[in-house]
């Protein structure tokens, strides 16, 4: 199987009057749909990695934290249930991205991808492939997914880390790597956690102060 360096290399990066086209989106915008397609059989991990990608690269990504957050809370979701086939509605397949904006993801990722792939093997394949194993990755990539869909600076990157690193050990059965994800995903869970509680905290001093004064 062909590494997601190289499938996302050709699919995105390649000139769209190469001789092999099959593989390449040439239309100028990207769906889910088109996403799911080129996952194939790994579908899990590879949504969960190119989906979180736009959040986790430190790059502008306006607009995409929140409906991208929705689709990875529906698969950790699912990934827990034990789904074989992630699901996704109709409306959010057709959910896209300019090919441009993509391409510009892709390849501000291809380096930190091609380094995960040198040290990626299917190891601890029972993190990854047991029911307890998918349940728990599934929970965690669910609960970033959630700080991910919140509209607070603060509580999108370190989430979208996890999740990506997490996702990157379910495409190899790389159960190691996805502990290293589950890792991220509590510093990011703690991270929003204090966010949330000085938020709420502010707003208190705030009402106190103004029925203080009045």
């Amino acid at each position: 199987m062909a590494r997601l360096s190289a499938d996302l290399a050709q699919a995105f990066l390649t000139p769209s009057d190469s001789p092999d086209t099959s593989a390449v989106l040439t239309q100028q915008q990207v769906t889910l749909a088109d996403i799911l397609e080129l996952a194939g059989e790994r579908t899990f991990g590879f949504l969960m990695v190119v989906l979180s990608l736009p959040s986790a690269l430190p790059i502008p990504a306006p607009g995409y934290s929140t409906p991208f957050g929705i689709v990875l809370l529906i698969l950790g979701l699912q990934l827990a249930w034990g789904v074989p086939t992630p699901w996704l509605p109709p409306r959010l397949r057709r959910r896209s991205m300019p090919r441009t904006h993509a391409q510009k993801i892709i390849r501000a990722a291809l380096p930190w991808l091609r380094r995960l792939e040198l040290i990626s093997r299917p190891r601890l394949r029972a993190i990854c492939t047991s029911r307890g194993g998918q349940l728990l990755l599934g929970a965690a990539v669910s609960l970033m997914a959630i700080s991910m869909i919140l509209p607070i600076p603060g509580t999108n990157t370190l989430p979208a880390i996890g999740i990506f690193i997490t996702g990157f050990g379910l495409l190899d059965d790389d159960g190691l790597i996805s502990l290293a994800g589950l890792v991220v995903c509590l510093m990011g869970l703690v991270v929003t956690t204090s966010i949330l509680v000085a938020l709420i905290w502010g707003g208190s001093s705030v009402l106190d102060m103004l029925k203080g004064a009045f």
